[in-house]
């Protein structure tokens, strides 16, 4: 009876909760939307969110705000979002600047199992290797040669997280040694990197760009497995031999634990409407962004997966997680 009972109790719940969840994905937003980001103003995620942001307030009918909290190794931007704990303020980021904190830091303020709820992937970062026009060497290979003979003279300037770990694993792993520049907002790398301050880069096309199109900088490699269409000239760190510095970036969103699936998917199919224009997929092109959107459910199993390839590297390197 008791086991009857409890059954009877649960159906009655899981009626009253679906309509409830649909209706809430019905009728939100209910008020402006924030969208936290880890970078300042100008990074490819950034742009991404001014673009969805202009398209998203005429669908929603609500505001929809860009707020840049760079530094601390996107910990400031993290953070502020789980304080929140509101359904009306999403994280907006590469999953580049955050997927290594539980390896790099042994105390966090957040869970990052439970603490960020997956709504959608819009798009990978091409993600590029670039130096001064001035550096004597024109790829990775010849760049490493050049360290090698200039032990601790040379500067790199690297996106924190994933990229940053797994070029202090390519340093590592061929016995070369930098010295390493922080940033706290990775932006105002390419200015350095042009005034020959630092010597390499690790950056997103976007951000590199401008430098380049000047004629300061130049491209060594791009961090993936194969060249992009984006840069057919310059080869992939897998065609010169280095592996390991491919760099895995996926943009998208996350809201808080208590918000749930029919929500989540609503604001996915917004924003993957908002990707199918041809406008705004032209102009995210441009922004070096590769787009690959998918809802909550796909973007949590390729999260699983890049989980496990980031601590498959890890092992490799000898890195403990921390936490």
């Amino acid at each position: 009876m008791r086991v009857l009972l409890s059954m009877l109790l649960l159906a009655a719940a899981i009626a009253v909760a679906v309509p409830f969840q649909s209706a809430q994905a019905q009728s939100w937003p209910q008020r402006s939307v924030r969208l936290l980001l880890p970078f300042g103003p100008g990074s490819s995620t950034d742009i991404m969110a001014r673009l969805l942001g202009e398209r998203l307030q005429i669908k929603w009918g609500h505001s929809v705000v860009v707020e840049n909290r760079p530094g601390g190794d996107g910990l400031l931007a993290v953070n502020a979002f789980v304080q929140a704990k509101d359904d009306h303020v999403l994280f907006f980021a590469p999953t580049s600047t955050f997927c290594m904190h539980p390896y790099q830091h042994p105390k966090l303020a957040y869970d990052p199992a439970n603490d960020l709820n997956p709504i959608v992937k819009l798009s990978r970062a091409l993600l590029v290797l670039a130096a001064p026009v001035s550096l004597p060497a024109n790829d990775m290979k010849e760049f490493a040669e050049l360290v090698r003979s200039k032990p601790g003279e040379l500067n790199y300037g690297m996106t924190p997280g994933f990229t940053e770990f797994i070029f202090e694993g390519f340093l590592r792993e061929h016995g070369l040694n930098m010295v390493k520049v922080p940033y706290r907002d990775i932006t105002q790398a390419p200015t350095d990197l042009a005034q020959d301050r630092i010597q390499i880069i690790g950056v997103t096309h976007a951000v590199a760009l401008p430098q380049i199109q000047a004629g300061r900088a130049k491209l060594l490699a791009v961090s993936a497995a194969s060249r992009s269409d984006l840069t057919p000239d310059t080869p992939s760190v897998h065609e010169l031999g280095f592996p390991t510095l491919q760099s895995i970036s996926l943009i998208g969103a996350w809201g808080p634990p208590s918000m749930p699936l029919e929500l989540r998917k609503k604001i996915a199919l917004d924003m993957i409407d908002v990707l199918n224009d041809p406008e705004i997929a032209q102009r995210l092109r441009a922004a070096s962004h590769i787009l690959e959107p998918a809802g909550p459910e796909q973007f949590a199993t390729d999260l699983k997966r890049l989980d496990g390839n980031i601590a498959a590297i890890a092992k490799v390197l000898g890195v403990n997680r921390l936490n």
